[in-house]
Protein backbone atom coordinates (compact mmCIF):
# COMPACT_ATOMS: atom_id res chain seq x y z
CA UNK A 1 0.00 0.00 0.00
CA UNK A 2 1.03 3.60 -0.60
CA UNK A 3 2.26 5.47 2.48
CA UNK A 4 0.35 8.76 2.76
CA UNK A 5 1.30 9.55 6.36
CA UNK A 6 1.88 13.25 7.01
CA UNK A 7 0.40 14.43 3.68
CA UNK A 8 -2.62 16.73 3.91
CA UNK A 9 -5.05 18.67 1.78
CA UNK A 10 -6.12 22.11 2.98
CA UNK A 11 -9.65 23.28 2.29
CA UNK A 12 -9.64 26.20 -0.15
CA UNK A 13 -5.97 25.70 -1.09
CA UNK A 14 -4.82 23.93 -4.25
CA UNK A 15 -2.32 21.08 -4.06
CA UNK A 16 -1.01 18.83 -1.33
CA UNK A 17 1.14 19.65 1.68
CA UNK A 18 3.50 17.77 3.96
CA UNK A 19 3.41 18.40 7.70
CA UNK A 20 6.79 19.79 8.82
CA UNK A 21 6.28 20.89 12.44
CA UNK A 22 3.77 22.02 14.99
CA UNK A 23 3.52 25.69 15.86
CA UNK A 24 1.91 27.59 18.69
CA UNK A 25 -1.31 28.28 16.78
CA UNK A 26 -1.46 25.31 14.39
CA UNK A 27 0.91 23.42 12.12
CA UNK A 28 3.66 24.34 9.68
CA UNK A 29 3.30 22.68 6.29
CA UNK A 30 5.40 22.60 3.13
CA UNK A 31 3.89 22.50 -0.36
CA UNK A 32 4.86 19.37 -2.26
CA UNK A 33 5.28 21.15 -5.59
CA UNK A 34 6.62 24.59 -4.65
CA UNK A 35 8.37 23.70 -1.33
CA UNK A 36 7.03 26.87 0.32
CA UNK A 37 6.38 26.67 4.05
CA UNK A 38 3.13 28.04 5.41
CA UNK A 39 1.60 28.26 8.87
CA UNK A 40 -1.85 26.65 8.95
CA UNK A 41 -3.99 27.82 11.84
CA UNK A 42 -6.00 25.46 14.02
CA UNK A 43 -9.30 26.89 12.72
CA UNK A 44 -8.49 25.90 9.11
CA UNK A 45 -10.14 22.76 7.74
CA UNK A 46 -7.42 20.21 7.02
CA UNK A 47 -7.82 16.62 5.80
CA UNK A 48 -5.09 14.01 6.01
CA UNK A 49 -5.07 11.73 2.99
CA UNK A 50 -5.06 8.66 5.25
CA UNK A 51 -8.51 9.68 6.58
CA UNK A 52 -10.16 10.05 3.15
CA UNK A 53 -12.10 7.19 1.60
CA UNK A 54 -14.44 6.72 -1.36
CA UNK A 55 -17.86 5.13 -1.51
CA UNK A 56 -18.20 1.63 -2.94
CA UNK A 57 -21.15 -0.73 -3.14
CA UNK A 58 -19.77 -2.48 -0.04
CA UNK A 59 -17.57 -0.86 2.57
CA UNK A 60 -15.85 2.47 1.90
CA UNK A 61 -12.40 2.10 0.32
CA UNK A 62 -9.49 4.12 1.77
CA UNK A 63 -7.74 6.40 -0.69
CA UNK A 64 -4.35 4.74 -0.11
CA UNK A 65 -5.74 1.43 -1.40
CA UNK A 66 -7.14 3.16 -4.48
CA UNK A 67 -3.81 4.89 -5.13
CA UNK A 68 -2.06 1.55 -4.72
CA UNK A 69 -4.35 0.10 -7.41
CA UNK A 70 -3.53 3.03 -9.73
CA UNK A 71 0.19 2.62 -8.96
CA UNK A 72 0.05 -1.09 -9.85
CA UNK A 73 -2.00 -0.46 -13.01
CA UNK A 74 0.42 2.22 -14.24
CA UNK A 75 3.52 0.39 -12.91
CA UNK A 76 4.58 3.50 -10.99
CA UNK A 77 3.85 5.93 -13.82
CA UNK A 78 1.43 8.84 -14.02
CA UNK A 79 -2.32 8.28 -14.11
CA UNK A 80 -4.78 9.77 -16.59
CA UNK A 81 -4.75 13.56 -16.80
CA UNK A 82 -7.34 15.06 -14.47
CA UNK A 83 -8.38 17.52 -17.20
CA UNK A 84 -9.47 14.75 -19.60
CA UNK A 85 -13.14 14.52 -20.58
CA UNK A 86 -15.65 13.14 -18.06
CA UNK A 87 -16.25 9.83 -19.84
CA UNK A 88 -12.52 9.00 -20.04
CA UNK A 89 -11.99 9.84 -16.35
CA UNK A 90 -15.01 7.75 -15.28
CA UNK A 91 -13.94 4.79 -17.45
CA UNK A 92 -10.38 4.91 -16.08
CA UNK A 93 -11.65 5.12 -12.50
CA UNK A 94 -14.01 2.21 -13.20
CA UNK A 95 -11.05 0.11 -14.35
CA UNK A 96 -9.16 0.94 -11.14
CA UNK A 97 -12.11 0.58 -8.73
CA UNK A 98 -14.87 -1.38 -10.46
CA UNK A 99 -17.25 -1.52 -7.45
CA UNK A 100 -17.41 2.24 -6.78
CA UNK A 101 -20.83 3.74 -6.02
CA UNK A 102 -21.84 5.44 -9.26
CA UNK A 103 -24.43 7.64 -7.54
CA UNK A 104 -22.26 9.05 -4.75
CA UNK A 105 -18.79 9.28 -6.36
CA UNK A 106 -18.74 12.21 -8.75
CA UNK A 107 -16.36 12.87 -11.62
CA UNK A 108 -14.97 15.84 -9.64
CA UNK A 109 -13.94 13.41 -6.87
CA UNK A 110 -12.21 11.20 -9.44
CA UNK A 111 -10.42 14.20 -10.95
CA UNK A 112 -9.17 15.27 -7.50
CA UNK A 113 -7.91 11.74 -6.78
CA UNK A 114 -6.00 11.60 -10.09
CA UNK A 115 -4.65 15.12 -9.53
CA UNK A 116 -3.36 14.11 -6.08
CA UNK A 117 -1.90 10.87 -7.45
CA UNK A 118 -0.08 12.67 -10.27
CA UNK A 119 1.26 15.28 -7.81
CA UNK A 120 2.56 12.59 -5.49
CA UNK A 121 4.07 10.70 -8.42
CA UNK A 122 5.76 13.80 -9.88
CA UNK A 123 7.28 14.83 -6.53
CA UNK A 124 8.46 11.31 -5.68
CA UNK A 125 6.22 10.85 -2.64
CA UNK A 126 4.63 7.57 -3.75
CA UNK A 127 6.28 5.14 -1.35
CA UNK A 128 5.21 1.70 -0.31
CA UNK A 129 4.44 1.09 3.39
CA UNK A 130 6.22 -2.28 3.39
CA UNK A 131 9.49 -0.70 2.22
CA UNK A 132 9.38 1.82 5.06
CA UNK A 133 8.85 -0.95 7.63
CA UNK A 134 11.81 -2.95 6.29
CA UNK A 135 14.07 0.11 6.26
CA UNK A 136 13.14 0.94 9.85
CA UNK A 137 13.91 -2.63 10.91
CA UNK A 138 17.37 -2.41 9.27
CA UNK A 139 18.19 0.87 11.03
CA UNK A 140 17.52 -0.54 14.49
CA UNK A 141 20.61 -2.39 15.70
CA UNK A 142 20.62 -4.73 18.67
CA UNK A 143 22.46 -3.51 21.76
CA UNK A 144 25.41 -5.68 22.71
CA UNK A 145 25.56 -7.27 26.15
CA UNK A 146 28.86 -5.48 26.83
CA UNK A 147 27.24 -2.09 26.28
CA UNK A 148 24.40 -3.00 28.63
CA UNK A 149 26.85 -3.93 31.40
CA UNK A 150 28.69 -0.59 31.30
CA UNK A 151 27.77 1.73 34.13
CA UNK A 152 26.02 4.83 32.97
CA UNK A 153 27.18 8.25 33.98
CA UNK A 154 24.46 10.40 35.42
CA UNK A 155 24.64 14.05 36.14
CA UNK A 156 24.54 14.83 39.86
CA UNK A 157 21.68 17.06 40.83
CA UNK A 158 22.29 20.00 43.11
CA UNK A 159 19.88 19.39 46.00
CA UNK A 160 21.00 22.31 48.15
CA UNK A 161 18.53 25.13 48.54
CA UNK A 162 19.58 28.60 47.57
CA UNK A 163 20.44 30.75 50.57
CA UNK A 164 18.03 33.47 51.53
CA UNK A 165 18.64 36.35 53.84
CA UNK A 166 17.32 35.55 57.31
CA UNK A 167 14.84 37.86 58.94
CA UNK A 168 13.61 39.51 55.75
CA UNK A 169 9.87 39.28 55.47
CA UNK A 170 7.82 40.34 52.53
CA UNK A 171 4.50 41.98 53.12
CA UNK A 172 2.16 40.43 50.62
CA UNK A 173 0.04 43.04 48.88
CA UNK A 174 0.85 45.90 51.30
CA UNK A 175 2.38 49.05 49.95
CA UNK A 176 3.86 51.61 52.28
CA UNK A 177 3.11 55.21 51.55
CA UNK A 178 5.38 58.13 52.30
CA UNK A 179 2.84 60.06 54.42
CA UNK A 180 2.91 59.95 58.23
Amino acid sequence: MIDLKGIIAISGQPGLYKIVAQSKNGIIVEGLTDKKRVNVYASTRVSTLTDISMFTTGDDKPIDEIMTAVFEKEKGGAAIDNKADDKAVADYFGSVLPDYDKERVYVSNMRKLFSWYNTLQATGNLKQKEENAEEAAKEVTPVKAEEKAKPRKTAAKDTTKPKTSAGVKKAAGVRKTGSA
